[in-house]
């Protein structure tokens, strides 16, 4: 199938490059949380289809993230991964590691809006889960173990906003880590 045919649904209107300055993060500290503004770049790519097992066709975009710190620009997460479209049953998959030695698989479903302008989307995974997963290596599993993954993201027209939830054991406490940020397509 040419690039031209292929359907994208919903994720054709991820496809180019994504900058917001408003973000927040907001991530455990051994005694408390920490709240760190950031700003960041993604960049969706669309790479084609991909069949499988011959009887599932998925539509996918490759995608980065790099995220920096407000207070003085160092990158402190990077993260790069897919996300992909079965036409066949609306299931939409964001796939995607970081260099901590987690990886993550959380699928969704394109949520009803009030708005016809706005398309929201919604995946998680947990780390047992049917439909998803959490991968992640053994030190991380015994001191920053990721146990479920959320994400909301609301599209229209240039604008992206996302809502994320990390659950994570860590520092002998559960604790949920949240990200938020709106972005604007550049290209």
């Amino acid at each position: 199938m040419s690039e031209n045919e292929i359907n994208y649904g919903p994720l054709q209107q991820l496809i180019g490059t994504w900058k917001g300055d408003k973000g927040t993060d907001i991530a455990p500290e051994p005694n408390g949380e920490e709240n760190n503004p950031y700003f960041e770049t993604i960049t969706y790519e669309a790479i084609g289809d991909v069949s499988n097992a011959e009887t599932q066709t998925l539509a996918v975009l490759h995608y980065k993230q790099i995220v920096q710190r407000a207070e003085n620009g160092e990158v402190f997460h990077h993260q790069v991964g897919y996300w992909s479209w079965d036409a066949d049953t609306g299931v939409i998959t964001h796939s995607f590691v970081i260099p901590r030695g987690v990886g993550v698989v959380a699928c969704g479903r394109v949520l009803d809006s009030d708005e016809a302008d706005v398309t929201v989307i919604e995946v998680s995974g947990e780390e047992t889960g049917f439909d998803g997963g959490i991968a992640q290596s053994s030190f991380m599993q015994k001191k920053a173990k990721t146990t479920a993954f959320t994400q909301t993201f609301t599209i229209q027209g240039d604008s992206l906003k996302y809502d994320q939830t990390i659950m994570l054991d860590i520092y002998s406490k559960t604790f949920e880590h949240t990200d938020t940020n709106t972005l604007t397509r550049q290209s």
